[in-house]
């Protein structure tokens, strides 16, 4: 199995959705296709702990479960979650750190 890292992107970088971060100012990408539960979503609160407050993070996932889970998850905290978009498959969060 793959490893999973959070990348730094340039802000406006394309997500793999093909299109740009929405105006959120995307920061960091977490790449977690291909996993199923409890990866992305431990995964995505790994990423939150290390991140800055006002980071912006993308988290691509494909298991339908993130769409319950990532929400309970970011409710949970004191992140905002910006956006949920389901498209062919993929599921892009975008997430604002706070802390």
């Amino acid at each position: 199995m793959r490893p999973v890292h959070v990348f730094k992107t340039d802000t406006g970088l394309r997500s793999n959705m093909g299109e740009k971060d929405g105006g959120h100012g995307i920061t960091h990408r977490l790449d977690v296709l291909g996993f199923n539960c409890p990866v992305p979503v431990a995964k995505t609160r790994e990423a939150l702990e290390e991140l800055n407050s006002g980071n912006v993070l993308e988290v691509l996932a494909d298991d339908p479960e993130t769409l319950q889970d990532m929400p309970l998850l970011i409710g949970r905290g004191p992140h905002n979650l910006l956006e949920v978009k389901k498209e062919e498959g993929e599921i892009r969060f975008v997430i604002e750190v706070k802390s």
